[in-house]
């Protein structure tokens, strides 16, 4: 599995109303992409109050197979995302675990935390203790989706959840809470 996020940060005086709007469109046409695990269709807004300094479309998914990644990534829906906001880098992970529950289409919130893997690290143990912490989050923490991965070009791993309540905000670097527009599952037989 692949984890991937690329994200666009729009100005402070955006009508964000206008990615609703096209997230709203777009959205289910990603329903039942072919090896596509989920997408999380997210934006954070800029508020003061929550302390999030920057209006952001994030989307974030996660693949089964490259090859769904290579066939969104090479097709005319990202080709459309590129000719309206830019061709943005994207960052890719690779899964250590995802746990996804049965009731993942009532996700509303999502967090995503990116941390420093330590140098010389065992990887073979953190590997061990993320996946453990993600089976944690979604069979006892109440989380809908847990995806643990890592980047090994800059030695960085990744903690994505996805909730159906508004979680706590925590305010610390590398930390980043979203708004779930819409969800992007496979087709349940």
């Amino acid at each position: 599995m692949i984890a991937m996020q690329y994200s666009f940060t729009l100005p402070a005086d955006y009508d964000m109303g206008i990615i609703d709007r096209r997230i709203a469109e777009k959205g289910p046409l990603l329903d039942n992409f072919p090896n596509l695990a989920f997408k999380a269709y997210l934006t954070a807004r800029r508020d003061d109050e929550r302390q999030i300094r920057e209006n952001l479309y994030a989307p974030f998914y996660v693949w089964r197979h490259e090859a769904g990644l290579n066939d969104f990534v090479c097709g005319n829906g990202f080709d459309a995302v590129s000719q309206s906001f830019g061709r943005p880098s994207i960052k890719t992970w690779i899964v250590w675990q995802a746990e996804i529950s049965a009731a993942i289409s009532s996700a509303a919130f999502a967090t995503r935390e990116i941390l420093p893997i330590e140098p010389y690290s065992s990887l073979a143990d953190l590997r061990c203790r993320e996946a453990e912490k993600a089976l944690a989050d979604v069979e006892k923490g109440g989380a809908l989706a847990a995806v643990s991965a890592f980047d090994p070009t800059c030695w960085m791993q990744i903690r994505f959840r996805l909730w159906k309540e508004e979680p706590k905000s925590t305010i610390k670097t590398g930390f980043q809470a979203y708004k779930v527009g819409h969800l992007s599952l496979p087709k349940i037989d």
